[in-house]
């Protein structure tokens, strides 16, 4: 079975024994500072505060976060140049306040996305959904979420299998019939995923499985000088951006 880069930073993470609460309040913190702060100073101080704390004490491999975020740095960058793009009776162009605006679009997002990613990268999903059952989620949307996570690997196996066979088969030897194994390999994924998933959810019924899979969870107890450090550190966040600005 294939596995996640971020998930493998998350177990090996210094901050997996961590109470994922505590994770939880920090990142939760830092992304309400880069929401409702300006993004200068504030979205940068939580982008370098989300960096530094990935890559120093919780000792995330500088690759894998780079390696993560480099798909939200793309979207992004289209999202911010739709934003500064104006329509008018001229045709296309660039709205007058285009670098403030592409530059707090960009800021803010980049510091969410920094932020969202510490979590990520130091949290396992084992741990993370009964944390989110303990703060009253409802029950619905973490049994969705769990079956996301674990129909993600299905995915990855099958992508990996088929792509390992069609490269045997040379399937990727020229740009013609790379074109042709990537459709198949989209259509053999998709419907290899959908009867994994279709089995395992006739499989769970014929059991009897009706509400969702309880298993007792590791305890991870907090820190209050984790959750002191947390608060003090948004709290000087929030007045050097409120000073600054």
């Amino acid at each position: 079975m294939r596995s996640l880069a971020v998930d493998e930073a998350a177990w090996g993470s210094a901050w997996r024994g961590r109470s994922p609460g505590d994770k939880l309040l920090l990142c939760a913190g830092l992304v309400g500072c880069a929401l409702v702060l300006p993004a200068w100073p504030g979205s940068v101080l939580v982008g370098m505060a989300a960096v530094g704390l990935a890559l120093g004490p919780a000792r995330v491999p500088a690759r894998t976060f780079g390696r993560a975020i480099r798909w939200p740095m793309a979207f992004i960058a289209i999202g911010a140049l739709t934003a500064v793009v104006s329509v008018g009776d001229g045709g296309l162009g660039w709205a007058p306040d285009a670098a403030q605006r592409a530059g707090s679009l960009v800021g803010h997002a980049l510091a969410g996305s920094a932020a969202v990613l510490l979590l990520a990268t130091t949290t396992p999903m084992s741990d993370l959904l009964p944390a989110l059952r303990r703060l009253r989620v409802p029950e619905a949307v973490v049994e969705v979420a769990g079956v996301t996570y674990r129909l993600l690997f299905v995915l990855l196996d099958s992508l990996h299998t088929i792509r390992e066979a069609q490269t045997a088969r040379m399937g990727w030897s020229s740009p013609r019939r790379s074109y042709h194994s990537a459709g198949l390999l989209a259509a053999g994924v998709l419907t290899r995923s959908w009867d994994r998933a279709r089995r395992l959810q006739e499989g769970l019924a014929g059991r009897g499985m009706e509400t969702g899979l309880r298993v007792l969870p590791e305890v991870l107890p907090s820190s209050r000088a984790f959750l002191a450090t947390a608060v003090t550190g948004l709290a000087g966040i929030v007045a050097v951006s409120v000073v600054v600005a």
